[in-house]
């Protein structure tokens, strides 16, 4: 089983969109008995506080239910019981590392790299208010995760 916890700063927006993403691609596979996927926050800004209404949208747009979700910080024991923290951009991934206190087992990656794009980001819409732009981006790159960890699942 690969546990995967999708990180960005509030847990409101970026995170939890690839979060409900990679839940669903799973379950379109038929793989989700192989992986446990959540979300966190760097910050505590948003503890609690469900997804940001125009990701909410966006996700539903998709066809997505993401209800239930409460935004919750990154915490040192996720380093231990996560296989993978992907973060969305660069300050998360610094942030993560500070969190957990370094990242040893290089567990830390940033979303884009499974796209083609090592050191691009998923631009924040919390900030940009494209939240069709960071759609694609978190799609492409869930997308690629998925397809690199197939390939480590048993026949």
């Amino acid at each position: 089983m690969t546990k995967i916890l999708f990180v960005c700063h509030g847990d409101i927006c970026r995170s939890p969109m690839a979060e409900y993403v990679m839940k669903d691609l799973v379950q379109q596979a038929g793989l989700q008995d192989w992986f446990v996927i959540a979300s966190a926050a760097t910050s505590r800004e948003e503890l609690g506080n469900p997804v940001y209404p125009p990701a909410r949208r966006k996700l539903a747009e998709h066809g997505i239910a993401c209800g239930g979700h409460a935004a919750r910080q990154l915490c040192r024991r996720d380093y231990e019981q996560y296989d993978l923290l992907i973060g969305m951009d660069a300050a998360n991934i610094r942030n993560m590392k500070r969190i957990c206190g370094g990242d040893e087992e290089e567990k830390m990656h940033l979303l884009m790299a499974y796209a083609g794009y090592p050191d691009r980001e998923v631009a924040d819409p919390w900030y940009t208010g494209n939240f069709e732009s960071t759609w694609k981006d978190i799609e492409a790159g869930c997308r690629g995760l998925l397809c690199q960890l197939r390939k480590e699942i048993p026949v």
